[in-house]
């Protein structure tokens, strides 16, 4: 089992698992054509992904699903709060086929098990995903406001985690942002500051913990030293450990071993 991130932040997210002959894409937030280049950086080829799965309807994460999806004949998966939340007549296909999953129940896509779990986020029914296959599990937490007892226990005993380290809270304080966008960015249903994600990472059973990433990082509000020394304080290794999920690379295929 390997993953790796085509791109993470607030212009576009999207993230390769792939099991055995299955390859899945969590979230898509690039058209066809950007897709196809960055998928090209790791040996992809588009058509090769079985399934775009969705976190929630927020253009970043699924602004390119349906046309990628239509483009290279992928399945396409989302909650059904995100699929209703995502039908904007002027962004979105309605005769997009699109399979719809219950946010507490896993499902299969091939070789590979995906478990959601609901997040408290301000969008319709959003969720985030351990994906397995029936070895190894991968953790994926990006999009939420703030950490529950049910997160925590979802991203129990993983072999990688790839963690939201969306702002520090005084850059927030001190940035660009007017006050009601960094009212949403650090309240309780928007994105986890540095000192949240390591609070999460200190309270999960770390014993298997072959990777840990930070992912979708500000741009102004934040860097990725200071993210990664956050969690690395938690682990008590060098800042370096800890992989960065950048915006324009994201970053290269880690594998379970």
């Amino acid at each position: 089992m390997r993953f790796a991130s085509l791109g993470s932040g607030s212009k576009g997210n999207a993230l390769l698992v792939e099991a055995g002959s299955t390859r899945v894409l969590i979230d898509c937030g690039f058209g066809p054509r950007n897709l196809a280049q960055r998928c090209a950086r790791l040996g992809v080829a588009p058509d090769s992904i079985a399934a775009i799965i969705v976190t929630h309807e927020h253009s970043d994460h699924v602004g390119g699903a349906y046309s990628c999806a239509e483009r290279y004949g992928i399945a396409l998966h989302m909650t059904r709060g995100t699929r209703a939340g995502s039908l904007r007549r002027d962004e979105v296909d309605d005769s997009a086929n699109v399979i719809c999953f219950d946010s507490h129940a896993a499902f299969a896509v091939g070789d590979l098990q995906i478990q959601p779990f609901p997040v408290p986020h301000d969008a319709r029914e959003p969720v985030q995903f351990v994906i397995s296959d029936g070895a190894r599990r991968l953790g994926v937490l990006t999009d939420l406001g703030h950490v529950t007892a049910h997160v925590v226990e979802q991203l129990a005993a993983c072999d990688a985690l790839v963690l939201e380290c969306n702002h520090d809270a005084g850059m927030l304080a001190k940035g660009p942002y007017p006050p009601a966008l960094k009212a949403r960015v650090g309240g309780h249903f928007g994105h986890l500051d540095n000192a949240s994600a390591a609070a999460l990472l200190g309270q999960v059973d770390r014993g298997r913990l072959q990777h840990v990433l930070a992912a979708h990082i500000s741009e102004h509000n934040n860097t990725p030293l200071l993210a990664q020394q956050a969690l690395a304080d938690v682990l008590g290794c060098a800042p370096g450990w800890i992989g960065v999920a950048d915006q324009a690379l994201g970053f290269e295929w880690r594998s379970l071993v």
